[in-house]
């Protein structure tokens, strides 16, 4: 698998999550749904600059 397939493959994982967590426990709460899309990104961000960027 490529490069670009992984990390396309990652962004699609961490929207899914988002989109899932903001439907299932977020829907009509506006500030606590966006702080939580910011950590889920935070997450992911960390993952992705600690597990799958190469050095």
């Amino acid at each position: 698998m490529g490069r670009r397939a992984a990390v396309a493959l990652y962004v699609l994982a961490m929207v899914a999550v988002v989109v899932s967590v903001d439907l299932v426990f977020f829907r009509h709460r506006f500030w606590e749904r966006l702080m939580v899309n910011v950590g889920i990104v935070l997450v992911f961000a960390a993952f992705y600059l600690r597990l799958l960027k190469r050095p």
